[in-house]
């Protein structure tokens, strides 16, 4: 879930408050990512806890830290990004593919969508667009809280996991894949209708080379946006031609999907059911970098069983548990488990926030702020947290390079009270497990959070 500030701190970086999808929640009908905060630099960080080597064909290596190229050369950084690498091929294909490194993972969203720039022509032009028929082409606008991304869909096979090669790791054969871009259609007007969103269609923009998301549902708009329940206002969908774009309903068969929901057999066993986020503690003081794993299915294979002793969030039908901060004394009915989330964000009027350009978004108390929370699943079960919150500018200042913190947080902004983002900073130290909707994931039928 992703909300993007400018700032400067030695270097230009990307900050970002609180997440929403596309029509502020993380329910089919929108996407969520985030931006980060930080600047230059790496180093070396801790080790994912892991549940294989770097070639067991269901675990994806990831890395936190100051992002993609681009950034770097644009005098930029980011800060609590998970990034992966994925391979994509034209279909049917194991020779014309292509590694894309620093692709955000999002638990908050459905789908893989890439900016256009991090392609090669030869990737580009092999790939086949997505039309529904004739010779209209099929384009998304996809809304976050503080922007949108645009761009033509194309059907691909995705490739996550192993040795990240057409070849090993999981498949996910011919799905729809947006490519981001504002060619070779132009943005329709009513894309931003209500001009509260800023374009976010570039690596720079974006924080990444771009998104998978392998979040709680299956698809990005399924019933909402298809051709028997759907509605053809706002939907996200659009009908391109050279003389523009209107807006369209969708067969749920053509809608970008969660890469999981598609997972083809892998070693006798089909992890088609959620994903673990794994990794390891980062300390008070931040980290450089942090190495872990995105591992693929509950409970399917010998390396990803529902651990034991984990407390099961089962969720309403958008997505939310409910989160009672004990000094507050209000219920976030909207809250949500979200490693696109780059903070824990949340409405408190007792912690000051940020004035420094280069922190607006965060929270910046006098010191360090110890705060507890019970989090109450749609099941009853109820968990408490215990979680701090640090002054972001101290953050930022005393370790520049540094890429992970587990203290930050800052205002949910247009969400409000009412939401709890628990982001990446929540991830560290926790295996998180994030159940896919209608399937069995280790004994418990999902949608549901687990750690």
């Amino acid at each position: 879930m992703r909300k993007l500030l400018a700032g400067v701190i030695c270097a230009t970086v990307l900050l970002a408050a609180c997440g929403g999808g596309g029509s502020s929640d993380i329910a089919p009908g929108g996407s969520s990512s985030s931006g980060g905060s930080g600047s230059g630099g790496s180093g070396s960080g801790g080790s994912g806890s892991g549940s294989g080597s770097a070639t067991t064909n269901n675990v994806v290596n990831a890395i936190v830290d100051d992002g993609p190229a681009a950034l770097a050369a644009n005098g930029q950084g980011a800060v609590n990004i998970m990034y992966v690498s994925v391979t994509i091929c034209a279909p049917g294909s194991t020779t014309t593919c292509q590694t894309i490194n620093h692709i955000q993972v999002d638990t908050g969203s459905q789908g893989l969508r890439i900016i256009s720039s991090a392609l090669n022509s030869t990737m580009l032009n092999a790939l086949h667009p997505v039309s529904l028929g004739g010779t209209a082409g099929l384009a998304e606008c996809t809304l976050f809280v503080d922007g949108y991304v645009w761009g033509p869909l194309y059907s691909a096979d995705v490739h996550f996991g192993g040795a990240d090669t057409a070849t090993s790791g999981e498949s996910a054969p011919n799905i729809p894949v947006q490519v981001i871009e504002t060619s070779p259609y132009p943005v329709p007007s009513d894309c931003d209708a209500a001009g509260m969103s800023t374009p976010e269609n570039t690596v720079t923009t974006f924080g990444a080379n771009g998104i998978i998301g392998v979040g709680l549902f299956n698809y990005d708009c399924d019933t909402y946006c298809d051709t028997t329940e759907g509605v053809s206002n706002g939907n996200g969908y659009y009908s391109c031609t050279n003389s523009g774009c209107s807006a369209t309903l969708v067969p749920v068969a053509s809608q970008v999907v969660n890469p999981v929901h598609v997972v083809a057999e892998n070693n006798g066993a089909f992890d088609n059911n959620g994903v673990i986020i794994e990794l390891p503690t980062v300390g008070a003081n931040g980290a450089a970098t942090v190495s872990g794993s995105l591992v693929i299915g509950i409970g399917t294979q010998s390396n990803n069983g529902l651990a034991s002793g984990a407390t099961v969030l089962t969720t309403d039908a958008n997505g939310f548990v409910t989160t009672n901060v004990t000094s507050l004394g209000q219920n976030d009915t909207t809250s949500y488990f979200d490693s696109g989330s780059n903070g824990l964000y949340f409405e408190d009027s007792g912690i000051a926030g940020c004035t420094e350009s280069y922190a607006q978004g965060f929270f910046c108390p006098a010191s360090t702020t110890s705060l507890s929370a019970n989090v109450t699943g749609h099941n009853n079960q109820v968990v408490t947290i215990d979680f701090s919150i640090a002054p972001a500018d101290m953050l930022f200042n005393a370790n520049p390079s540094f890429t992970a913190f587990s203290n930050l947080g800052g205002s949910a902004g247009s969400q409000g009270v009412g939401t709890f983002a628990w982001g990446l900073p929540f991830y560290y130290g926790h295996n998180i497990y994030t159940a896919m909707e209608n399937v069995d994931a280790g004994g418990t039928i999902g949608p549901y959070f687990a750690f």
